[in-house]
């Protein structure tokens, strides 16, 4: 469908091929060199775009064709020189895209195909108007290609701004997992889930598994704890450096740390061969963001684990999970970490606000209160707001998904 020169509108889950199913016959189409940009693949990460870059590079080695990849964390000048000597495959993140095209460094006169990868999480990410601006500098007539895990009406209501009677390709249901990743939940006391996570690394002698947090802060401390505990631990996030955030990934690759502790933007789109462990420290407040974390495994026929670690406030979000699949998972008791045995309710502790804090779910005047006395127990307890927030979130996602709508709270 690609070497027909049509409009491409494609949805897949991760780890099925989307990155070859464009790049190999877009090597084919582009034939001889001509040193400007004629292939521009836009997606939402640096981790992606390396990735993305890295295949065109591997497909594209005995093809005449030079490509380059620009995104933010890292020096601008050296990326202004290299799309200076010329490049025929150009793969960028939006925003330092149009950095680019506003120091008239980047040339996009002469695009003939433009991608879009993972343009879900693009959309998710607010990059909308960072993508309608980039249209806005690309020939009206050319090839267009989108990529999607999913298809919520926030991107059926983008393909139809830009592509011209687009066909379209589903290789798997929407939200629906991969059937060779093994998938089981773990009650446990929310406070005691660090031990049982590093009990089940050990015991169960994991090399190598990617765990979700729900937040930055809570990335970096579970990764600090583990690393106490004598587990090999780093985290990766958006408020790490480029640099750092590159290390931790290719120590991961190479299997020098048994854990990388993610949160769901910084992960998207991490492509680890035969990763066999995927853990939900914390449960996703979105129910589809379950789906695309344990898309992490089970890739490309490999099997994969997906543990989920619930304690009593995580309920709801499980049942909200289950409901989306149309199935259950698995419940599994490890003995010695059974709910309530041997727990104390766990300390609070100031929330860094995030995407899914809510202040407002505090009585009025204990955040200002907070703030004079520096004494965490005004806090409402932990377990107390996650309730409210999460019974919250429960009915926005029931509302959604009995609108049949699977569109994501932003």
């Amino acid at each position: 469908m690609v070497l027909s020169g049509r409009d491409l509108l494609a949805a897949a889950q991760t780890g099925t091929g989307k990155t070859a199913g464009f790049t190999l016959p877009i090597l084919q189409r582009l034939g001889a060199p001509q040193r400007h940009i004629r292939v521009l693949v836009l997606v939402p990460t640096r981790e992606l775009a390396a990735q993305v870059q890295e295949s065109v590079r591997t497909y594209g080695k005995y093809a005449p064709v030079r490509s380059t990849v620009v995104f933010g964390g890292v020096g601008f000048q050296p990326q202004a020189d290299l799309l200076k000597r010329g490049v025929d495959i150009l793969v960028a993140t939006p925003g330092r895209l149009l950095d680019h095209a506003n120091q008239r460094t980047v040339d996009l006169r002469f695009v003939e195909i433009l991608v879009l990868d993972e343009a879900d999480r693009m959309l998710d990410m607010g990059f909308i108007n960072d993508i309608r601006k980039v249209m806005k500098l690309l020939p009206q007539k050319r090839q267009n290609l989108l990529f999607s895990a999913t298809f919520p009406d926030e991107i059926r209501t983008l393909a139809a701004s830009f592509m011209h009677n687009p066909m379209t390709v589903e290789v798997a249901r929407r939200n629906t997992p991969a059937e060779l990743v093994d998938q089981v939940s773990h009650p446990v006391s929310h406070d005691r889930k660090r031990a049982l996570l590093s009990h089940l690394v050990k015991e169960g002698n994991w090399q190598q598994v990617l765990v979700f947090t729900r937040t930055k802060h809570g990335a970096n401390r579970l990764a600090e704890q583990l690393e106490k505990d004598g587990i090999e631990a780093d985290a990766i996030h958006g408020n790490k450096s480029q640099g750092a955030r590159t290390r931790a990934l290719k120590r991961f690759k190479d299997q020098e740390l048994r854990v990388l502790v993610a949160t769901d933007i910084a992960a998207r789109g991490l492509d680890i061969e035969s990763l066999p462990h995927v853990v939900n420290y914390d449960l996703p407040h979105v129910a589809e963001d379950y789906v695309h974390r344990i898309g992490r495994t089970g890739r490309a026929g490999a099997e994969g684990s997906a543990v989920s670690l619930v304690s009593h406030e995580d309920r709801p979000l499980m049942a909200a999970i289950e409901r989306l699949m149309n199935r259950k998972v698995e419940s599994r008791v490890v003995p010695g970490f059974e709910p309530g045995a041997h727990s104390t309710r766990p300390q609070a502790e100031p929330q860094r606000p995030g995407r899914h804090s809510h202040p407002q779910h505090r009585p009025q005047g204990a955040q200002n209160k907070h703030a004079r006395s520096g004494n965490p127990r005004s806090h409402v307890p932990h377990a107390e707001r996650l309730t409210r927030e999460q019974e919250a979130q429960l009915r926005e996602a029931g509302a959604r998904l009995s609108a049949g709508g699977g569109q994501r709270r932003r």
